[in-house]
Formats: structure tokens, sequence, C-alpha cells
């Protein structure tokens, strides 16, 4: 919302010193979120003033047209002394211009030599297109006054007096601040609401836009039905006749209007602007000569069709609020006009003013609509239509239902004041019976919330500010006002009064932490995880838990996959992705092609979160609302708990690239299936696990490059997560560099396997002997399995074996594979001798023998 500070000064008497920077001060220390102040007009001097074109020669011999013109601009103009310049003189002005929006006679705002325009841009008197040019005729954009509907020369109204300062006139500097409303402050978005927050924060009174004389309601007015009112629980009709269709906005009304950030479009238009801007309260106008009977108020058919007031033909929904005549819908209620009712061929009467030309030529009677229609209703609607309006933003965040009145007050009374129009003594109004919103508060409510003193009378005084009224003693009962449709309970209530005394006088105090209570089991092993594999090289990456349907087709699951069934959400961010995700992939490898695709080639990345998987078990007695003035039952926290998906925890990598790279020591190494494997044994030693890996097919793993990774959970094997290189038709559905590779770990069941098995490691300092041992094994007999039977074989004294070598040829034999591996031997209480080392290997190799047919090679 644009506040601009004279329009503000208008219902606050702020001091005349208090600059646009104090005022942002003082609102945000009220808790609104000023974002900016806008300096209008710097850069901006004159001689800035009115003329009135006198002479038009139009200068053919140039490329683009050209107009030399003479203005008057009476004697108050001009710096230049030069001879004919006119300046200072009383004579008109020669100034060459290429706009073609103005005529002989139209009174016009001239920048004088002298004059310094926004940017810099210095008038001066200088010799172009052949003649010599003593100034400028400007449009809004020069003047930096922002966008209006004529994208031209500004154009004045005739009674401007010539030589006028037109810096007063067009208001040209002012100051505006730029306030970001949150929707429980929808108050806000007007004028009347932030300059009840300004008279607050300086001490002052507020003077109430919107305490006007409003005849009562009686039977002559514009018929109105409403058919549903609990989306339309008020409704005022009015009706203006004798309008000017010729009548123009003022220049007051314009500039204001431009200041807030709206564009000027035709009288009734902005005044039903001008008035929500001021009030908060969106209106709209009909031409009644259109209007064919009474004006309803009813939920669409599904499949009816209307075309708003942007020219779109929409199909309506059966939750969209609509108003109707005896044709039919004629606009969606609280969004946007039809255009079938539409005054005089404007695109657009709708306070939101969805930014088109129009006018209001032939209209000369106009029923003026001031309703207050469900917020939830507009806001579904709105999202619905994609088709958010200024009217919407509003309603949406809750319009003050007891201005509708004054709106349509004000507005009728401006139509008479600046159309000519008169004013029909026929008032309808429609209020579906309510009774005002009382909360009951301890007095002492905000000072124990706070921790601060504040004391019965300040929270009177400050609740009282806001507009509430409030009784009682100890026990407070505060009557909430109409236009705070955010304050509900108690602590809505203490917020007000805290905000208002200031959040900076709040004291800060620590909090004493309990003693003995440290991380969880499950923290300690997810910090020692992310620990371990960020000093393996991977970065972490951390992605939003949404997938959709075509991910998971992106990744190949077949139709029957687990992974296909997921939590879907009842009101997703987006449509796209509307369930949780049960696989941390999708996330990882959209990063992985997102830095890829900016020109990251090696990358290692990594991720721990939740994943959700249903239960399939749907409790049928889940309580509706739980309150919270006391604690859950055992039996409520048991419901709501077997209502969750399953959330177990993972980590998963992803790598592509290089995972080694080359230099001067040497050539490098691309990423593969091992690398991937590896990072799940480094999650894994975290926790004390030996993981046992065995070859598997499982999507979206390439088949013949995918590994089984298994762990003793609670005494039986279990398969714990699959490592290995993508297969190629994922790496090209997600646009991946070729070879990727992926890892994923259930980290729930790694916590469980290694449950009392994570030990400090033991030093010895005795020497270490090593032996090294090649064994000939089938080629389907993986290393891993060699390798455990090795260590089983070896005894206490092995402290490490490492596999350094792989071949096969034809001197192995066919069908047949040399493992070389490394054995470390190492005793804690003594030196191992060569015969107690040799024993070792020679046990270890004696059970590879008979487990899996080794042969020592050479042998």
């Amino acid at each position: 919302m644009r506040i601009p500070l004279s329009w503000l000064r208008e219902y606050v008497d702020l001091p005349a010193t208090e600059a646009g920077r104090d005022v942002q001060a003082k609102l945000i220390a009220a808790g609104l979120e000023v974002e900016s102040v806008e300096q209008l007009g710097a850069g901006l001097t004159g001689p800035l003033v009115v003329g009135q074109v006198a002479t038009i020669e139009e200068l053919t011999e140039f490329k683009k047209p050209i107009r030399f013109c003479t203005v008057d601009v009476g004697a108050a103009g001009g710096t230049s002394q030069a001879e004919g310049s006119g300046g200072g003189t009383g004579e008109p002005q020669e100034i060459i211009c290429g706009a073609r929006n103005f005529a002989v006679g139209d009174k016009v705002v001239v920048a004088l030599p002298g004059a310094v325009l926004p940017g810099d841009f210095r008038i001066a008197e200088r010799k172009t297109y052949g003649r010599v040019s003593r100034g400028m005729i400007c449009s809004s954009d020069e003047l930096g006054m922002g966008e209006d509907s004529t994208h031209g020369i500004i154009v004045l109204p005739p009674e401007v007096e010539v030589g006028t300062d037109a810096t007063e006139l067009l208001e040209l500097y002012d100051e505006v601040l730029d306030i970001a409303v949150t929707p429980d402050r929808g108050y806000c978005l007007s004028m009347r609401g932030v300059a009840r927050e300004a008279a607050i924060a300086y001490g002052l009174p507020l003077r109430d836009p919107a305490l006007l004389d409003v005849p009562a309601p009686n039977s002559f007015g514009h018929a109105v039905r409403i058919s549903d009112p609990m989306g339309c629980d008020r409704f005022t009709a009015r009706t203006v006749v004798g309008i000017d269709p010729e009548a123009r906005s003022p220049i007051w009304m314009q500039r204001r209007l431009q200041k807030a950030g709206m564009r000027p479009i035709s009288l009734a238009v902005d005044i039903t602007n001008y008035v929500m801007l001021e009030l908060g309260q969106p209106l709209h106008a009909y031409d009644r000569a259109r209007l064919q009977g009474p004006i309803g108020v009813r939920r669409a058919e599904a499949g009816e069709k209307f075309t708003t007031l942007d020219g779109v033909k929409r199909v309506l929904d059966a939750g969209d609020l609509v108003i109707t005549d005896d044709r039919g819908p004629i606009g969606l209620a609280g969004v946007m006009g039809g255009a079938n009712s539409e005054i005089a061929d404007s695109v657009t009467t709708e306070s939101d003013s969805a930014g088109s030309n129009g006018d209001v030529h032939g209209t000369t009677e106009v029923v003026i609509e001031a309703a207050h229609f469900d917020p939830v209703s507009i806001a579904r609607t709105a999202r619905r239509h994609k088709l958010s309006s200024e009217a919407s933003r509003r309603f949406e965040r809750g319009v003050d239902p007891q201005a509708a009145a004054a709106a349509a007050q004000r507005t009728v009374d401006l139509l008479v004041l600046l159309a000519g129009g008169t004013a029909e003594a026929g008032v309808t109004e429609i209020i579906a019976p309510s009774a005002p919103r009382t909360i009951t508060m301890p007095a002492d409510h905000p000072d124990r919330v706070a921790g601060v003193a504040y004391g019965r009378e300040t929270v009177v005084r400050r609740l009282q500010e806001v507009g509430c009224d409030v009784y009682g003693q100890d026990e407070l009962v505060v009557t909430v006002p109409s236009w705070r449709p955010d304050l509900h309970a108690p602590n809505d209530l203490a917020e007000e009064v805290i905000r208002l005394e200031g959040y900076e006088n709040l004291p800060s105090t620590l909090p004493t932490p309990p003693s003995g209570r440290g991380l969880t089991a499950r923290q300690r092993l997810h910090r020692r995880v992310g620990r371990a594999l960020a000093g393996a090289g991977y970065v972490e990456a951390l992605n939003y838990p949404f997938i959709g349907e075509a991910v998971l087709d992106q990744l190949g699951f077949e139709a029957d996959d687990p992974r296909r069934t997921a939590v879907t959400l009842v009101n997703p961010i987006s449509d796209e992705e509307p369930a949780m995700r049960t696989t941390l992939l999708p996330g990882l490898l959209t990063a992985l092609r997102r830095n890829a695709g900016r020109g990251t080639h090696d990358l290692a990345l990594f991720e721990t979160g939740l994943v959700f998987r249903p239960t399939g078990d749907v409790p049928t007695a889940l309580p509706e609302t739980l309150s919270v003035d006391r604690r859950p039952t055992d039996e409520e926290i048991a419901l709501l708990n077997a209502a969750l998906p399953r959330q177990p925890r993972r980590v998963a990598t992803v790598l592509a690239g290089a995972r080694e790279q080359a230099g001067w020591w040497g050539q490098g190494r691309p990423a593969d299936w091992a690398d991937a494997v590896e990072s799940a044994r480094t999650v894994a030693r975290e926790a004390g696990v030996e993981l046992v890996v065995r070859a598997d097919q499982h999507a979206p793993w390439h088949p013949g490059r995918c590994a089984g990774l298994y762990a003793t959970v609670d005494g039986a094997e279990t398969l714990v997560g699959h490592a290995g290189e993508l297969h190629p038709r994922v790496i090209k559905a997600f646009g991946l560099p070729e070879r990727s590779c992926a890892m994923e770990l259930e980290l729930d069941l790694i916590e469980r396997a290694g449950e009392g098995t994570l030990q400090a490691p033991r030093i010895s300092t005795f020497p270490v002997a090593t032996q090294d041992v090649a064994l000939v094994v089938p080629s389907d007999v993986p290393s891993d399995e060699v390798e455990r039977v090795l260590r089983e074989g070896a005894g206490g004294l092995l402290e490490s074996i490492r596999l350094f070598d792989v071949f096969s040829g034809e001197q192995i034999g066919a069908g047949r594979k040399s493992l070389a591996y490394a054995l470390r031997f190492r005793a804690p209480d003594r030196t191992l001798t060569v015969d107690e080392a040799s024993a070792a290997r020679d046990a270890a190799v004696a059970l590879a023998s008979e487990r899996v047919g080794a042969v020592l090679r050479g042998a």
C-alpha cells in the first residue's frame, strides 16, 4: 500500500517537521512493514508553469512529425533573457515538440529554460530542427508523475490559469510510504487504517473519514436480492442521476491516485478507486441503463460462462460468488465486474482498475454497489481464476463491514460534487443479523505474555486506541471493532498492547535450559553423518519435500512400486507437486541438473531428511479440534499419531563428473558406482555398521551397476538401501551428465543396526605387519564376500583389509578373476612375529578356499 504523506496529513495533524523517514520509523515501531519512502520530485526544479498553446506549425520536412509551437506562459516564466525569448516578458514561448495529443487553446505544462527535470535533464534554449526552442512541453513521465491514460503531453483543464506554478498545481513534491501489508492487517490497505496507526503512534486525534451522515435505508432504492447471506452479509446500493458524461477527474484526485500507484481512467472509476483507497471498501459502479431488473447475489452454477471486464470469457465454478441481474452474471463478486454492465464501454469499473482505458461518455445514471463478501470465498475465486485484483486483495484480508454505507455515501457525495449529479432518495441496505465479537481477558494477561508490568490502565488505553470497547476490572470484556477481523483471542489483544507499547521495550531474557538433557542418539548420528559426508567432499543440498507424478515416471518406477503411493496434500503449494516425497532422489537430481546447467560439472551432493510413506490405516475417530487450554489426552495423541504417515529418515548422495581432479600430480578419475557405494560405507561407519554389498536391480539404477546394501538389523540381515550408477533413461529424463551415480540409505535402520556397536577405536603402539595375498576365484563371486571370509579367517589380529587390485585374463583362465588384498595385522600388547602374521594370513586363505573356492595365485 502506497501512502502519500500529504494525503495522510489530511486525517492526522502530523508535526510539520516530521519527514517521511520519521513517520516510517514510528509506523515500523508500531508493527507495520514500511519498506521504503519515495521522494517525489527529487531532482526537479523550476521554473515549471502552466501555458496555453497559441499556435502550432507542422514541420513536414523531417522524417518524423515535428511541431513548432508558440505557448503563452504569462509574465512569470523563463530565466533566459535572450532577445526574442519571451522569458519574463509575457510574450509567447517558441517550443519544438513531437507529441500530437494537444491542440491550439489547450493548457499544458511548460518547463522553461533553467528548469531541471528528474534524471538531471536540464532545460535550456537550443536550436533544433532549424528553429530555436525555448522550453519544453512536458508529459507526466518526464515530470516523474507515473503512468497515466494518455501516454502523452499533460493537457490541463481549461479553467487553470496561465502562468500558474505547475509544481504546486500538480503536487509534484511529496513523500510516499510503501507499506507491505501483512494478511492480518487488511485494514491498513486504506488511508483510514494507516492514519489510525499514525495517530496512535504520535498520540494525536484521528479525523475518521468514515464518520459521515448516512441516510436511513428505505424501500425506494434499486432492488437487491441476496440468495447467499453467508457469502454476502451486507449490501448497500445507491443511485446518482444527472451525471455530466463529459466531467473529468480533478487534478488533485488524479494525483492522489497516481501517488498511490493507480492510473486515472474516468471520473466514475476514479471516484470508486479513490474511496476504496480512502476507506478500504471496494466499490463497483454500474450503468443503470444497462441493468435489467434487480441486482442479485448468488453462487454460480457449475459450468456457467461469464465475460469479465478484461475481456476474458470465464467458466465459473459452483463455489464462485456472482453478482447478477435478470440476464445472469454481471460480476464476479469482490473480484471484477462484467463487460455487460460496465459504464459506457469502459473496460473496467471495478475498484481494482485492471489497467485498462475507459471513459464515461453517454453514462448519466450510476448505481453504486458497496458490499461485504466472505473473505474465504473471494480468496478462492481469485485464485481459481488467477484474477487477483485490488478489490480481492482487500476482501480476502478482511474489510470493515460497517464501512459499506459510509463508502457508498462518500462516492455519492463525490459524484454530486464533481460530476454534477443528483443523489436519488432511495437507499438500499441489506444486512444479515450479526452480533459484535467480544473477548474476555484477564487484565494482567498482556503482562504475563510479555513479562512486563503494563498495568490495567495501560492495557485498557491501548485497546481503546485500537478501537475496542473495554469493560470490567480484573476481568476485561473487550468488544472488537468491525475493522479488526484478526482479533479473536486474548493473545491477539495482548499482541496489540505489546506492539503499541513497543517491541523494543521488551526485556531480553535468556531462558535457563534444564540440566541433564542433550542430543538424542538419532540427532548425534544425523550430525556425524553430515560431517562425515562433508569431509568426504560432498555438499549438502536442502530440497522441498514435494513431488508430482511426473517425476516418478522420470525415475522409471513401475506401476506397483510402493514409492508411487504417496501422501497427497489437501492444499498443495503447487498443483504440479501435490504429494510428499517417498524418496530423496528427485530433489537431489534436480539440484544436480541445475548446478550442471550453470557450468559446475564436478558435483557431489548429499541430503538427509524425512520421506513419507502412507501406512494404509486411516483412523475413523479423529478429534475435530483440540483445545489449547489443556494437554491432549493420551488417547487423542494416539489417534493423531495413528493418522500420520510413516516418516523414516534417509540419507542420499548424487555424483557426477570428476571424483578426483587431474593435475601436475597425475591423472584424474571420474566418479563411478564404486564412489556411490563408498558414500554408503562412509555413512555406515559413523554408526559402527558393516554393510554387505550385493548386486541388485532396483529403479532408478542401472540394472548391471546397482548394489543392494544390507546390514544386520535386530539380528536379521536387512536391505537398508541401494547405490550405483543411474539408468541411462533416468539420466536422459532428468537431463543429467552421463554416468551420474546415486546412493540412498534408510538412516533409521542404520541407527538400529549400530545400536551398542559403536566404540572408541583402540590405538596400539606396536608396529603393524603387512601381508599381501592374491586369490583366484570364480568371476561371479563378489569381492565383498571374499573380504568377509578373509576377515573372519584372519581372526582378531587383523586390523584392516584393503582390495588393491582386480585382474582377469588368459593367465587366470576363463570365468575366473584375481583379487589382491593387503592385510594389516597388529597386536595390542606385543610386536607380532613373522610366523604369527603368516599363520593368520594362511588361516584366512584356508577359510576362503573352503567357502568360496579361492586359490592362491601362482600356487
